[in-house]
């Protein structure tokens, strides 16, 4: 879908300033937020992507990251009548009890599920071959950034099928899709203003994609 969360190519943010031994965490609210939402398991990663880019533009800016996991985790369990609005307004102005801030060791460990899939066709697709991104812009979520539709690149490496977000994002199934790495110059991505000899390299599913005469 459209929307602030698909900044990539946009102007009039400033320079990404990189914060020297930046630490995971900033607060500590922010890692109780990961832990939260790690320790749910069994969600649906694309699911919660949409949740987050479904965020009202100024509440997308303002949270800052964790920011708009919690956001999410909130519509999420709204939506699924865990709790409701008034509910979380409540614990929030609750007094929490001294001995909650404590912070017992965790044994949790990051768990690595794979996307990947096999499936009966063979690549649309091969290392080398030219092709053309779609104007694909659905109401609902994709992996194809606003910057790279309707450009031309070269598809530099082949891999397996995996779940297509744009599907799994809605509930609709895994649907797997063959996956590609194509180079773009970047002079076709961002035009004369793009660095000179520059190539950028974008991961995109086979739907995105069309051949190119």
């Amino acid at each position: 879908m459209n929307g602030i969360h698909d900044m990539g190519g946009m102007h009039g943010f400033g320079k990404v300033e990189v914060e020297r031994d930046e630490p995971v965490f900033h607060e500590r609210w922010e890692a109780r937020v990961f832990a939260v939402v790690q320790s749910l398991g069994g969600g649906n990663i694309d699911a919660g992507r949409h949740s987050i880019e479904r965020l009202d533009p100024v509440a997308y800016l303002r949270n800052g990251y964790f920011g708009r996991w919690l956001a999410a985790l909130e519509r999420g369990l709204i939506g699924a009548g865990v709790v409701t609005e008034p509910e979380i307004e409540q614990r929030m102005n609750a007094v929490v009890p001294a001995e909650s801030h404590a912070s017992p060791t965790s044994g949790w460990k990051p768990e690595t599920p794979t996307y990947v899939r096999s499936i009966e066709r063979r690549p649309k697709f091969e290392a080398g071959q030219a092709v053309v991104t779609r104007n694909h812009q659905p109401a609902g979520h994709t992996r194809l950034p606003g910057y790279g539709r309707c450009r031309r690149g070269v598809i530099a490496h082949v891999h397996p099928a995996m779940v297509y977000p744009d599907d799994h994002a809605h509930h609709r199934g895994e649907n797997p899709q063959y996956l590609y790495t194509v180079r773009f110059d970047a002079a076709e991505l961002w035009g004369d203003a793009a660095e000179a000899n520059t190539v950028v390299h974008i991961d995109l599913f086979e739907p995105y994609l069309e051949e190119r005469g």
